[in-house]
């Protein structure tokens, strides 16, 4: 079982722009603490940066963020919450 403090969220968006607005909406919507982390995920076999997911990763030490709320949020943008 996972401690608390290792508890990750990833949200996977389809562009970076919309990676960017997800890392500006955070804040005002959730009660993020730390800094979350803006990762680009090449596709298998890809370097076209068109052919790239974007990762924001949350870190939830306390374990307040809801799992569900963030997939909505993520959704909101045509994205997702992906499972650890």
């Amino acid at each position: 079982m996972a401690r608390v403090s290792d508890v990750r969220h990833v949200l996977v968006l389809p562009d970076r722009d919309a990676a960017e607005e997800v890392l500006e909406a955070l804040p005002e919507r959730f009660p993020v603490v730390e800094e979350p982390q803006l990762v680009r995920d090449a596709l298998a076999g890809e370097d076209d940066a068109e052919d790239a997911q974007w990762l924001v990763v949350l870190r939830d030490e306390t374990g307040r963020l809801d799992p569900g709320e963030l997939d909505r949020f993520a959704g909101e943008w045509e994205g997702w919450r992906e499972e650890p």
